[in-house]
């Protein structure tokens, strides 16, 4: 019995795995098709469409799948129905979130998005109510197997970049929304390691919270991120590794 049990929690741990990764593929598949389907097919002339690619890329999403999409955007019209929309709204402790979302049902996604704020004791705000604390700006990361610190830094201000982030796994450059998508491009010509692309939303100023709002702070984040009409969630909240660890047992 313990052997068929260790199997099925293999296989329950399996199962979550390719639910999680099907939900990051829905949401990189709608962004492909509505960005081919507003801006057309070539991603040289089309940005968003290049930053969904990008991202489409990193994300592992297959070839084919790919281009399955862009067609479906550019040629047979599916996603005209989708729009962009945008939340934003307060977790408990102040802390501030950006929802942005792809739907064709404003309703059903505003529903998710509420219902997900308040259960955990936040609310949902009015348009711009927190946007003020966040900067729009792109960030490209780069993961290379050039370790030279000092020459990622030497580029980041020859290309005009804001900052330059050294992770143990990328360079991230930070950016204005105005230079991002030359700043892009030429990291592309310098660099032929693997890049990511997306402009985010950055905090102003991070809130430091304790552990029972911080239970609350990832509960309302890893809710609206199930929810496939939700692209991306943006928030300004500070936890500790010690209280991460401990909630995340």
């Amino acid at each position: 019995m313990a052997g068929h049990s260790q199997f099925k929690n293999i296989m329950y741990r399996k199962g979550a795995q390719d639910a999680k990764r099907a939900k990051v593929f829905t949401k990189l598949i709608r962004e492909l098709t509505v960005a081919s389907k507003e801006g057309g097919a070539d991603p040289s002339a089309n940005p968003r469409l290049r930053s969904a690619i990008s991202a489409a890329k990193s994300g592992n999403l297959p070839k084919d799948t790919m281009e399955k999409a862009i067609n479906r955007g550019t040629n047979s019209g599916v996603g005209s129905n989708f729009e962009s929309v945008r939340y934003e709204g307060y977790a408990p402790g102040g802390v501030a979130f950006i929802v942005d979302a792809l739907t064709d049902n404003r309703n059903r996604t505003a529903g998710e998005v509420r219902a997900a704020f308040v259960k955990y004791g936040g609310t949902l705000g009015e348009t711009n109510s927190v946007a003020f604390q966040f900067d729009r700006v792109g960030s490209i990361r780069v993961k290379t197997s050039e370790k030279d610190s000092d020459k990622m830094f030497e580029l980041a201000i020859e290309l005009g970049a804001e900052e330059v982030i050294d992770t143990e796994e990328y360079y991230e450059f930070i950016t204005t929304q105005e230079n991002f998508y030359n700043l892009r491009n030429s990291l592309e010509t310098k660099i032929s390691d693997d890049i990511s692309a997306e402009l985010i939303w950055k905090p102003k100023n991070l809130i430091k919270v304790d552990n029972e709002t911080a239970e609350k702070v990832l509960k309302i984040f890893e809710t609206l991120e199930e929810s496939d009409d939700v692209q991306t969630v943006s928030s300004n909240f500070d936890i500790s590794d010690e209280t991460l660890n401990k909630l995340r047992g």
